[in-house]
């Protein structure tokens, strides 16, 4: 074994060397040097970015004074870049707010999580069409149905199970259908929304049933008669001061009738009033009658038509009466319809003369006149006669009517247009078409003419030249003869030539 007394003597001895040395700073440059006095000369801190921005940042007191529209400012408005012009976007008219879950540290909706969310519910005016009493019949048949039925339906499946009446269907959806529930602009969701109360639904002074069960008030058409609970309160110190316009009964507007003042069961309290015993807050007692207050009677109301026309038998009525009104004494002194009356002694026509006991007002005589007695005819039956000879016209009947009767009719009526007075009519009187220069003729002489022109019409008649349509009528026959020799000589064949 080696000797090593030595070793561990010698570091023995320098571990006791090591305990006296003393440690010694070092010896400052002369940059450092520069840099402490300079410091020493300030005495300022040295202030990161971070809090210069905080000492720079306006308070929310200070941004609420500067902005137009203190309320809209929030906690962490000041924080932005430019605090006043943020303040005025959000102070703008219809300006949609950023989602205030922006600054949450929990994701959105997850708070949610847990809450069964209730099934989709059907709008009144389709559960009226009876859809749903038919989809659960048929789920409960489908239901009864084995493995092998179901696996059935499912390969060949059966439309048309559910038939519901298409004017039931139309009803419903272009007669009944209700507007939904939908969001005014800018108006957005947040968790928790379908909880809160929606106080644009209520009004202050109306009590909903659900109320007035919480605060046992009666429920049902005399509920208005019992007072509510606050209304002893508000007579001690007066109306609510934001809701300056409402009309509280017993405060400021008359109790219901029978119902009483008092502090019994059902009464409505004490009235506040000053030292002379008027009210304080508006009209208790209902001393100031108002005249948009008053109702009509229904006696007093006056509800005919006031856009219809009138009939005529009501114009006629009006006009006897009118008639009647300026009907004139027997003494023959008109009474003046503004109630003057005529003084005695003087006579309101001259001497010689009688008062008619009715004055014709409208021209009815003259009216009847003009319009004619008899109503004129508006048509006339004509006599028919059946001729054997059919004559040398080309497309003749062996029917005629005796037109006489009518020219006479017709010259009738024209010569009463003319003259203004209906002459007898004539039989035997003919149509005939006469220059200006020969109406001056006599009776025979028109007579004459007539059988002139009959006599050139039968002669036109017998000169017409009718061989050109009789040689084309025969020449079609001889050609319709030929076509049916040809056909009876050739032999019919049965089935068709083939022909590439």
């Amino acid at each position: 074994v080696p000797d090593i007394s030595k070793e561990i003597a010698a570091s023995a001895a320098l571990g006791a060397k090591r305990t006296d040395l003393i440690k010694v700073p070092k010896l400052p440059e002369e940059d450092d040097l520069e840099e402490g006095i300079g410091e020493k000369g300030d005495e300022k801190p040295k202030l990161s970015k971070r809090k210069l921005k905080k000492l720079t940042r306006l308070s929310i007191a200070e941004l609420k004074q500067l902005v137009s529209r203190p309320d809209v400012v929030e906690m962490h408005d000041v924080t932005a870049r430019d605090p006043k012009l943020l303040v005025q976007l959000k102070a703008h008219r219809n300006t949609v707010p950023v989602p205030r879950h922006w600054c949450f540290k929990r994701k959105y909706l997850q708070g949610k999580r847990g809450i069964e969310k209730p099934p989709f519910d059907l709008p009144d005016f389709i559960k009226k069409t009876g859809i749903m009493e038919m989809r659960s019949s048929l789920q409960d048949k489908e239901e009864q149905r084995t493995l092998k039925a179901k696996m059935r339906e499912r390969a060949r499946p059966k439309m048309g199970k559910i038939d519901i009446d298409y004017q039931k269907l139309h009803d419903a959806f272009f007669k009944w259908q209700t507007k939904p529930r939908l969001t005014i602009h800018g108006d957005l969701y947040y968790e928790g929304k379908e909880y809160e109360t929606r106080l644009k639904e209520k009004k202050p002074g109306d009590l909903s049933a659900e109320l007035r069960t919480a605060l046992g008030m009666p429920v049902g058409p005399s509920a208005h008669k019992v007072p509510p609970p606050w209304l002893i309160a508000m007579q001690r110190y007066g109306p609510p001061p934001s809701y300056p316009n409402l009309k509280i009964p017993g405060l400021n507007c008359p109790i219901p009738d029978g119902c009483s003042f008092g502090y019994h069961a059902g009464g409505w309290g004490k009235p506040p009033v000053d030292e002379t015993g008027k009210p304080l807050y508006g009209d208790v007692f209902a001393t100031n009658i108002n005249a948009n207050d008053l109702k009509l009677e229904d006696d007093e109301v006056e509800k005919n038509v006031w856009g219809e026309l009138e009939s005529d038998s009501e114009e006629e009525s009006e006009e006897e009466e009118e008639e009647d009104e300026i009907q004139k004494d027997e003494t023959g002194l008109v009474t003046p319809s503004e109630g003057l009356i005529t003084p005695s002694g003087i006579a309101s026509i001259p001497t010689g003369m009688e008062t008619p006991d009715i004055i014709e007002l409208r021209k009815k005589k003259i009216e009847a006149e003009m319009e004619g007695g008899d109503t004129p005819a508006l048509y006339q039956v004509l006599a028919e006669k059946r001729v054997d000879r059919v004559g040398t016209a080309m497309m003749a009947s062996t029917h005629v009517y005796d037109m006489t009767s009518a020219q006479g009719i017709a010259a009738a009526a024209a010569a009463a247009v003319g003259t203004g007075t209906a002459p007898a009519p004539r039989r035997d009187t003919v149509e005939l078409a006469l220059d200006p220069s020969e109406l001056d003729l006599d009776t025979d002489a028109m007579a004459a003419r007539y059988e002139q022109q009959m006599r050139e019409q039968q002669s036109h008649l017998q000169k017409e030249d009718l061989s050109d349509m009789l040689a084309e009528h025969v020449q079609r026959q001889k050609n319709k003869r030929k076509k049916q020799q040809q056909q009876e000589g050739k032999p019919t064949k049965k089935y068709k030539e083939f022909k590439f």
